[in-house]
C-alpha cells in the first residue's frame, strides 16, 4: 500500500497512542472496576452513567469541554506548563489524556460485567474460605476474567485507532506529534485526495476488523478452552463441598 511519508507518520502515532491508551486504561480500568463491582447502594448506579457518559456524549462537546479543562488557564493545564514546560493541549499528553477519557468505558464495562457475573461471587467464597486478598486476587479474580480482559483491551485499542473528534479539538493537526490517522483521512478529502483517503481509510478498516476479530477469537478460546479446564481452588472446593 502506497502510503505517504507523513500518512505512514500518522499511522504509526496513532498505533502508539492506541497502544499507551490501552495500556494506562488497563492500569485504571481493573482496579475502578473491580472496586465498582465491590460497591452496592445508591452510589454505583450514579457512578456508572458518568464512567458511561462517553458513549453517549457527542465527541465535539467532550472535546470542548477537555480543550478548557486542560488549557494553560486552568489549574491542571497551568500545573502540567509549569513542570513540563509546554502545554498539554496540542501535544501527545495531552491526547492520551482525552483518549483515556474518550475509551474508558470499553475498558470498564466488559470487566464490571465478568467482574459482578463470575468473579465476585468467586472473591467471596474464597474470602470464606480463608485466602488472603493478594492470592483472591491472583488465583481468582484474574483468571476467572481473562476472556473479558481480552475483550477489553482489544476493545479499547480499536476504539482508539478510530477517534477523529476529541482528538481533532484536543490536538489539531500538527504532523509527527497530534496528527493521527483519522485526522490525516479527513485533510485528504478536504484536500480533495481521495486516493490518499481511500488508503487511510481501508488501513483503519483493516486494523479494525482484525483488531475484533483477534479478540473475539482469543476471548472465545480463554472462556471456553483454558478456564473449564484449568478450575481454580476455589471452584474445586466449592464443588466438593456437599
Amino acid at each position: 500500500m502506497n502510503l505517504s511519508a507523513t500518512d505512514w507518520q500518522a499511522l504509526l502515532l496513532t498505533l502508539k497512542l492506541a497502544g499507551v491508551t490501552t495500556l494506562l486504561l488497563a492500569l485504571l480500568g481493573i482496579p475502578l472496576s473491580w472496586w465498582l463491582a465491590n460497591r452496592r447502594g445508591r452510589l454505583r448506579p450514579l457512578l456508572e452513567v458518568v464512567l458511561s457518559l462517553p458513549l453517549v456524549l457527542p465527541p465535539t462537546v467532550l472535546g470542548f469541554y477537555l480543550l478548557l479543562l486542560l488549557s494553560p488557564n486552568q489549574p491542571l493545564g497551568a500545573l502540567w506548563q509549569q513542570l513540563f514546560n509546554r502545554p498539554l493541549v496540542f501535544s501527545f499528553p495531552g491526547l492520551v489524556a482525552a483518549s483515556m477519557l474518550y475509551s474508558l468505558p470499553f475498558m470498564v464495562q466488559p470487566l464490571l460485567a465478568a467482574f459482578d457475573q463470575r468473579a465476585l461471587p468467586l472473591a467471596q467464597a474464597a474470602a470464606g474460605l480463608g485466602m488472603p486478598p493478594l492470592a483472591r486476587l491472583r488465583s481468582v479474580v484474574l483468571p476467572a476474567c481473562r476472556s473479558a480482559l481480552v475483550v477489553a483491551l482489544s476493545m479499547t485499542f480499536a476504539h482508539t485507532l478510530g477517534e477523529f473528534g476529541v482528538v481533532l479539538m484536543i490536538g489539531g493537526a500538527i504532523p509527527g506529534e497530534t496528527q493521527v490517522v483519522s485526522v490525516a483521512l479527513y485533510q485528504h478529502v478536504e484536500n480533495l485526495d481521495y486516493g490518499g483517503a481511500h488508503r487511510l481509510a481501508l488501513v483503519l478498516l483493516l486494523l479494525s476488523v482484525l483488531l475484533l476479530l483477534l479478540g473475539r477469537y482469543w476471548g472465545g478460546r480463554l472462556s471456553g478452552v483454558l478456564l473449564p479446564s484449568r478450575k481454580s481452588s476455589v471452584e474445586s472446593a466449592l464443588e466438593a463441598r456437599p
